[in-house]
């Protein structure tokens, strides 16, 4: 049975209030998400946001009525196909999404549902009696009989992620009593300011960001002083570059400015750096031989006690 008019209405309201009030918008799937888990992450996310659902073909026309006062939120449209719901927020975007993939169920295999991940039998005593043999043999499980029962001879894969579950590997698997699957909320798009992202990009670190942002400017520096082209990060660069051309042109004419004298100094008397140079590595390396020579001394008065005391 579809909503009347005024359940329509109020949505419409409800939803535009909360696009007024939030900022960022969790495009959530709830897929195999019961009442009871629904209830849980409400529950978890009072006061910090708000969960709201919805038919996609009125969650559509909701948004569509408010493009003339929002027009950023067409790009929320693709998005809204599946079963999927809303999560409006104005927290942290990291703490939030936590906080919705955080509630998590474990579920039995069902036939002709998607498996999410692969699905493995463990090797051991499954307690079954002899007869059901064949269905291990049926499903290619190496088995043996100890005791009276039937035994899993070693780790077999009975589910690959990605593919529909079987019907004899969805009761094999209720008969072990495994529930091999976790059901939850989960994110599928954020949409944050008018911005529409995977929430892969709430992974990035600020490390990463820095480390790209730097490695951006150095690509621009080069590609400015290739093209003989100044910009604000090449600039420096530039400058220095140029200041060196002032120095060679200097250093081969007879021309001389401050900063060139001490080259000029240089090349007409190495020899002159060279000895003052030396006696400050000296003075350098004499705290470091006096410390080196003290502790040898210390060593040789120990090794002549001979391990007696003053008195003995």
């Amino acid at each position: 049975m579809g909503a009347t008019r005024a359940q329509k209405e109020a949505y419409f309201v409800r939803l535009k209030e909360l696009i007024a009030k939030y900022p960022s918008i969790f495009v959530v799937n709830v897929d195999n998400v019961g009442s009871n888990q629904m209830h849980q992450i409400r529950v978890a996310l009072r006061g910090k946001g708000v969960v709201i659902m919805g038919k996609n073909t009125m969650v559509r026309r909701a948004l569509r009525t408010i493009l003339s006062e929002y027009p950023q939120f067409e790009r929320l449209l693709p998005y809204v196909r599946g079963n999927i719901g809303f999560v409006f927020t104005s927290g942290d975007l990291k703490d939030i999404r936590e906080i919705i993939v955080a509630n998590k169920v474990a579920a039995p295999a069902r036939a002709g549902a998607f498996a999410p991940r692969d699905v493995f039998v463990p090797a051991g005593n499954t307690g079954m009696e002899p007869g059901k043999t064949s269905f291990f043999q049926a499903l290619g499980i190496p088995t043996k009989i100890a005791r009276g029962t039937i035994e899993i001879v070693s780790d077999i894969q009975v589910v690959t992620a990605g593919t529909r579950v079987g019907s004899s590997e969805a009761s094999l698997l209720n008969m072990l009593n495994i529930s091999p699957f976790t059901y939850g909320m989960t994110v599928s798009m954020i949409f944050d300011n008018g911005n529409v992202f995977p929430p892969e990009v709430l992974d990035v670190t600020d490390t990463e960001l820095i480390d790209r942002f730097l490695s951006g400017i150095k690509t621009v520096a080069a590609l400015s002083l290739a093209l003989n082209y100044p910009t604000i990060v090449s600039i420096t660069h530039s400058l220095v570059n140029a200041y060196k051309n002032l120095i060679a042109v200097s250093i081969a004419t007879d021309y001389t400015f401050e900063g060139s004298e001490k080259a000029k100094e240089y090349l007409a008397n190495p020899e002159a750096f060279a000895v003052a140079a030396a006696p400050a590595a000296a003075t350098e390396a004499a705290p470091a031989a006096k410390e080196e020579e003290e502790k040898k001394e210390d060593e040789e008065e120990e090794d002549d006690d001979m391990g007696f005391g003053l008195f003995d």
